[in-house]
């Protein structure tokens, strides 16, 4: 592994603006805003719009399409225009 070329890996918070969860882990990204953090530290915090906390897919309120029925009513609609 070659020196002095890699990005900095250090801790930064990530605050899910649609929920208010917040959560510390490691990055390479960097920012000029800060948050004092549980433990008493300040440390970088970045504002994402979306999370796992947030994010339809992971919270279960995602809407599932009927996509058997939307065809079928495709094919209902257009079945005489060959």
């Amino acid at each position: 592994m070659q020196a002095e070329i890699h990005p900095s890996y250090e801790p930064i918070v990530f605050r899910d603006l649609a929920s208010g969860v917040s959560f510390l882990t490691r990055a390479t990204i960097t920012s000029d805003k800060t948050i004092e953090w549980e433990d008493g530290k300040t440390y970088p915090v970045h504002d994402v719009e979306i999370s796992s906390e947030s994010h339809p897919f992971y919270t279960g309120k995602q809407r599932i399409m009927d996509a058997a029925g939307r065809v079928e009513r495709f094919n209902d609609r257009y079945k005489n225009f060959s």
